[in-house]
């Protein structure tokens, strides 16, 4: 069982057929990223469907004004709740690592995972996804109706797509593999 047939053709898509999508297919990709790992299972995300026509285009507007996304059935807003991990003590020392705003960034950081699970089991689907996030964290909270307990990771639209764009180049495995102990040989 091979994920990397989902990985190499999985597409950001921007036009979508007029094809509905189900309750079911939409619970069984949050269902993906229910399962997401997480950093101290502290399980983070928090998921908005929205179909409703006057809600999408209020996130359209909040989201740069991208008209595209009205051509998919559903977002997911994918929210990281900022307060998951407040039971934590923050270190006193300011560096990237150990500031408290580290928390922030795991939060955001665990979310992200989940969105990617979501995004591979779309992809599996045979459904098509674009993860947005050309906004301003204020003017989506508001168009979504939430307050400043969560950051915004990101609007996933999902449907099935009416374009299948070229793959993006990708840095070769040479330029990002640092170092590689698999290819000695073990005594």
């Amino acid at each position: 069982m091979s994920l990397l047939k989902e990985i190499e053709s999985r597409r950001s898509v921007r036009r979508y057929r007029d094809l509905p999508v189900s309750r079911e297919q939409v619970m069984e990709i949050l269902e993906a990223g229910r399962l997401s790992l997480s950093g101290s299972n502290t399980q983070p995300w928090r998921f908005m469907v929205i179909t409703d026509p006057q809600k999408k285009s209020a996130v359209v507007k909040a989201d740069n004004d991208q008209e595209w996304m009205l051509q998919a059935p559903v977002f997911i807003a994918c929210l990281a709740d900022l307060k998951s991990r407040q039971h934590e003590a923050p270190v006193p020392e300011n560096t990237l690592e150990t500031s408290p705003d580290n928390l922030v960034k795991l939060v955001i950081r665990d979310t992200a995972i989940a969105v990617s699970f979501m995004i591979l089991q779309a992809e599996h689907m045979g459904l098509a996804t674009c993860w947005t996030g050309w906004y301003d964290q204020r003017e989506m909270r508001k168009a979504l109706g939430i307050n400043d307990e969560y950051y915004v990771s990101g609007i996933l639209t999902v449907g099935y797509g009416a374009e299948s764009p070229d793959p993006r180049p990708r840095l070769s495995m040479e330029e990002i593999l640092l170092s590689d102990d698999l290819s000695a040989e073990r005594k």
